[in-house]
């Protein structure tokens, strides 16, 4: 979040927070305002990222917040939409021909996984692929399959080009179609009422009441 008079100057600076990885610390994230606007917009990663099972620092209850807000702004239609824009994308670039990225078949698995979430109506996708896993995925072949892969990753064994998995792929191919063939048109974008006021509610908090640090001049009509 920026000083208040950021908000109320007509040039708007970079709201996208990008940092160099260093150590270990690979942080990026959205100026408050841009985030307030995701969060209308159901924007699945913010919202993954409010229902993370780890938090390093919590300095505002902004979050919480946010997170008491979820049922008003979680939108199944549009978070259905991202997903399934990245899965078709994932697949096109990483799984097609007969030798494919295995590694990048989590790149399409988990988004495939997350419409099957969302179409069973259980809320917003987790962070945590294997919770995701253990809550849609009933076929044992497909579950033998996916398991295979994560142990494989989690050894450290490198994840190259290699044959196609015929299990996994044609899952993956199956839903597609499916979820293609039943695209619902965008979702309409709820309003923004609740998130201005948590906004200029977060400004005071932070910031403090003065917007230029001195008082208000009185309201001038504009001619």
């Amino acid at each position: 979040m920026r000083p208040t008079s950021a908000y109320l100057s007509i040039q708007r600076d970079r709201d996208v927070i990008e940092r160099p990885i260093s150590e270990g610390l690979d942080a990026s994230g959205w100026d408050l305002l841009k985030a307030l606007d995701l969060f209308r917009k159901s924007n699945p990663p913010l919202l993954e990222w409010l229902q993370s099972p780890i938090v390093y620092a919590s300095k505002s209850p902004l979050a919480d917040r946010l997170r008491t807000l979820l049922p008003q702004y979680y939108s199944p239609i549009a978070c259905m939409h991202h997903y399934l824009h990245m899965a078709e994308g994932n697949c096109r670039e990483y799984l097609s021909g007969s030798e494919v990225w295995t590694k990048k078949y989590f790149y399409v698995l988990r988004p495939v996984l997350a419409c099957i979430w969302i179409e069973r109506g259980l809320g917003v996708v987790p962070t945590e692929f294997q919770k995701l896993v253990d809550g849609v995925v009933d076929r044992d072949d497909l579950r033998a399959e996916i398991d295979r892969l994560l142990a494989a990753k989690k050894s450290g064994e490198e994840l190259r080009r290699g044959p196609r998995n015929e299990t996994i792929s044609s899952f993956v191919e199956q839903e597609l179609s499916r979820f293609n063939a039943t695209r619902q048109a965008p979702a309409k974008t709820r309003s923004p009422a609740a998130l201005n006021r948590l906004f200029v509610e977060t400004l005071v908090e932070v910031n403090g009441p003065a917007i230029l640090g001195s008082p208000s001049p009185a309201p001038a009509l504009l001619r």
